[in-house]
C-alpha cells in the first residue's frame, strides 16, 4: 500500500507539479500550503492528507491549465476523488470531492465569502455551477465530510501564497500512510 503513497508523492513532486491552473502558486506548493495549514490548526493527519491531495484531480485529468478560460470544468474534485477512493479512507477521500461543493455552499452562506477568492476561483466558480441553492445548502449539510470539506476549502482558498516556505512533500507521508484503507 506505501506504493499509492509513493504515487501521490511522484505526481505532486513531478513535472505535473508545477502546473498552476492560473493561480501565482504551483499546484505543488499549493498542495504543500494546504497541509500545512491544516497542520497548523491541529487537524487529524487524515484531513492533513486531504489538504495534499484535495487537488490532485488536476495533475490526472489530462487536461490543459487554462481549460476554465475556455468554459470548461474538469471536474477535477471527481477524478481526484475517484482516484484517491481505491486506496484512501473515506473520511479522507470526502473533503477532497466536497471542496469545490464547500466553496458554492460558502459563496451562498457567507456574504463576504466571494471577494476572498481568487480570480481564477471566481471564473471557475461560474463553471462549477455558482452559488447553491437553499436545497442544495440543506444537501450539502447532511453530507458525510462536508464540515471537513468546508475547513479544507478555507485552508484550499489560503493556500496561494507566492513564495510561502513549507515543509518538503517527504513531510507528509506518515499522513498519507494514516490516510490509507487497510490491505
Amino acid at each position: 500500500m506505501s506504493a499509492i503513497v509513493e504515487a501521490v508523492l511522484d505526481v505532486l513532486g513531478g513535472e505535473a507539479g508545477a502546473a498552476h491552473y492560473g493561480e501565482g502558486v504551483s499546484q505543488r506548493e499549493h498542495a504543500l500550503q494546504a497541509a500545512w495549514l491544516a497542520e497548523r490548526e491541529g487537524a487529524p493527519a487524515v484531513l492533513i492528507a486531504a489538504a495534499l491531495m484535495h487537488d490532485i484531480g488536476h495533475l490526472l485529468h489530462g487536461l490543459p491549465q487554462d481549460i476554465a478560460e475556455h468554459g470548461i470544468d474538469g471536474h477535477h474534485e471527481d477524478v481526484g476523488a475517484a482516484w484517491l477512493a481505491r486506496h484512501f479512507l473515506p473520511v479522507a477521500v470526502a473533503p477532497a470531492r466536497l471542496h469545490v461543493a464547500a466553496k458554492r455552499y460558502l459563496v451562498a452562506t457567507e456574504p463576504d465569502y466571494a471577494a476572498t477568492l481568487s480570480p481564477a476561483s471566481v471564473r471557475s466558480l461560474a463553471l462549477q455551477g455558482g452559488p447553491m441553492s437553499a436545497e442544495e445548502i440543506t444537501t450539502f449539510r447532511a453530507l458525510p465530510g462536508a464540515a471537513e470539506a468546508v475547513a479544507l476549502r478555507r485552508w484550499d482558498d489560503a493556500a496561494k501564497v507566492v513564495g510561502l516556505a513549507t515543509p518538503p512533500l517527504s513531510r507528509w507521508r506518515p499522513h498519507l500512510r494514516a490516510a490509507l484503507r487497510a490491505a
